[in-house]
């Protein structure tokens, strides 16, 4: 499912578009952790970082009542909380 928002100039739709698409791009990366167990090179820390940031935004997008700030970070917040608790379940 494509979360689209309505585009005022031609940036927002490039925006829009990269919001969905670096999301879809972390896929592999959640599956060569969950399914693989390969952890090395992933840094808990910064993917722990990338969700505090996430989270923060979030915040930020729903008291500014901007859909199109809140709604990517909450992808965001399950794509990093998925990396961070597989690389701190399978790594070695």
């Amino acid at each position: 499912m494509i979360i689209s928002f309505p585009a005022a100039d031609p940036l927002d739709k490039v925006l829009n578009f990269l919001s969905a698409f670096t999301l879809v791009m972390t896929i592999p990366q959640i599956v060569s952790i969950w399914v693989a167990h390969q952890t090395a090179g992933v840094s808990a820390w910064s993917w722990a970082a990338y969700l505090v940031a996430a989270v923060l935004w979030l915040i930020h997008g729903v008291r500014r009542r901007d859909r199109s700030i809140w709604m990517p970070c909450i992808g965001w917040i399950l794509v990093d909380v998925a990396i961070v608790a597989g690389v701190l379940l399978y790594r070695t």
